[in-house]
This record gives structure tokens, C-alpha cells and sequence, in this order.
């Protein structure tokens, strides 16, 4: 059973605010915004940055992207993120599930704003096309950190097939909103940062989050070091002038915070 703001839901639904033990559950709770952690709460890799499970996962649910919908009718959300393990597992990585999921909260909540934050689906165009397809409103994809630590922090992910994944859904989709997350203070250096900026810019992503790592576990990779409120602050100011149009940073910022702020920041500049 899962708990979203005070209420209660069975059937299995999952929100990554309480999986991943997220700092920032109450403000997103208030502000209308929630996600949901989709095809189950067990991951098929092991990454040594995150605190969800992983393991055999079971089977995907039909009926979960109706529940998930009707969970965003009850709790009046303004914008519902919709994230998943990765599912290495499925055939298309899990891709028509979120398809289907996104299409349900679409019909049954008019004007809610729907992020997906997405797994690599190991490179498969045809899988990201079925997400496309069903039109979300912004597509993320979280870089997590920079190539040298790919092989310590995200074993079975690929820096270059992410940032692939980025550029393409803007060759695909040239008005979809693109989004990634990256974590500082794990053992990456200030220019690795400046280069994985850089090639967010040249993907064309749209918006771009920072936060603090923090080690979930001892058995966990341990923090490296803790980035200060002003380094996060020239980190955000250097996001903006290297191109991302929207960056939040800061020590508890997660990929799904502030995420109706946002896409409504993201639209206005657009319409400009």
C-alpha cells in the first residue's frame, strides 16, 4: 500500500518519494505534484547511487495504469511524474506500459501536466517511440553523472546511449520537452561537469536538475564530498549560460522536483 499526502492506496502503487526516500516529499505532496513508480519496486540493475530495490521483478500489472490515473483524479494533482525500475527484463523495457499509463492519466485528468522519467530501454528506438507516441508533456532521461564513474555508480548503463537517448527524442519530437538529473559530490571533478553540460546542450535538453548525493546505505558508494549552496548556485547560473533554459539546483533537489514549475516555465518561453 502506498501513502501519497495523507492518503492511502492498495493494489500495489508504488511513488518513488517513499522508494527512493526522497527530502522533498512533503513540498511536492503541497504543491499538487507526486510520482509514481510504475512496473513494480524491484530493479533489474543494481546501481550503487540508489536505495531501491532490486531483484526479480514480477510481472507488469494491466491494471496498474488505470490505478495510477484514478490516484491522480482523488489527490487533484496539477502535474504527475511518472517514473519505473528499470526493467531490463521486458521486451521493450516496460515502454508500452508507460505508453499506457500516460494515456490513462491523460483521459481521466484533462490538464494535468505529465512528466515521464524514463530508463534507457538499452537503446531501443523503437521503444522510445512508443513513449513519444503517447505524447507526454516532458520526456527525462537523468544522466545521473559524469563517464568516469559510469563503470563505479551505474553498472549496465552507458553515458553515451543516455545522452543518445536525449538527443534523439528532440529528432523525433522537436517541440517535446527533454529533461535529465545529475548528482554532485560522488567523485566527479568541476570540468567533467562543464563537459556533461555541454553535451546536454548539444542533445537540445530543455531543463536540466542538480542536487546533492547522498548515500543511502554504508553498503552504498559513499558520498565524496558535500557541494555548498553557492557552488550549487554557479553551477545553476553556469547551466544557463552554456544554453539549458531551465535549471533548478541545490543540495536536496531530486530529477522530479519542482517539476510542475518547470513545465509551466518551459511553456510560457515557449509561447514567447
Amino acid at each position: 500500500m502506498a501513502k501519497i499526502g495523507g492518503h492511502s492506496y492498495a493494489k500495489g502503487l508504488t511513488t518513488v518519494c517513499r522508494e527512493a526516500r526522497c527530502p522533498n516529499q512533503g513540498e511536492c505532496f503541497n504543491e499538487g505534484t507526486a510520482t509514481f513508480m510504475i512496473l513494480g519496486d524491484r530493479c533489474t540493475r543494481n546501481c550503487a547511487f540508489c536505495a531501491v530495490r532490486h531483484g526479480v521483478p514480477d510481472l507488469p500489472d494491466a491494471e496498474e495504469p488505470r490505478v495510477v490515473a484514478q490516484a491522480v483524479v482523488a489527490l487533484g494533482l496539477k502535474h504527475a511524474v511518472v517514473t519505473s525500475v528499470t526493467r531490463d527484463d521486458l521486451p521493450d523495457g516496460g515502454a508500452r506500459h508507460f505508453a499506457d499509463t500516460i494515456r490513462a492519466i491523460r483521459s481521466a485528468a484533462e490538464g494535468t501536466g505529465i512528466e515521464v522519467l524514463i530508463p534507457d530501454f538499452q537503446g531501443s528506438d523503437e521503444a522510445l517511440r512508443v513513449v513519444i507516441d503517447a505524447a507526454p508533456d516532458v520526456i527525462n532521461h537523468n544522466l545521473e553523472t559524469v563517464p568516469r564513474l559510469y563503470p563505479q555508480l551505474r553498472k549496465g548503463a552507458d553515458y553515451r546511449r543516455s545522452l543518445g537517448l536525449l538527443r534523439r527524442v528532440k529528432e523525433l519530437a522537436p517541440a517535446m520537452v527533454t529533461k535529465s538529473g545529475i548528482m554532485v559530490g560522488a567523485g566527479e571533478y568541476p570540468e567533467e561537469i562543464l563537459l556533461l553540460i555541454r553535451d546536454l546542450v548539444i542533445a537540445r535538453c530543455s531543463a536540466l536538475t542538480i542536487g546533492q548525493y547522498l548515500q543511502p546505505s554504508e553498503s552504498h558508494h559513499p558520498v565524496e564530498r558535500y557541494v555548498t549552496p553557492e557552488e550549487f548556485q554557479e553551477l545553476t547560473e553556469l547551466a544557463k549560460a552554456e544554453g539549458i533554459r531551465h535549471v533548478v539546483g541545490g543540495p536536496l533537489v531530486r530529477s522530479s522536483y519542482r517539476a510542475g514549475e518547470t513545465v509551466d516555465l518551459l511553456r510560457n518561453d515557449a509561447r514567447r
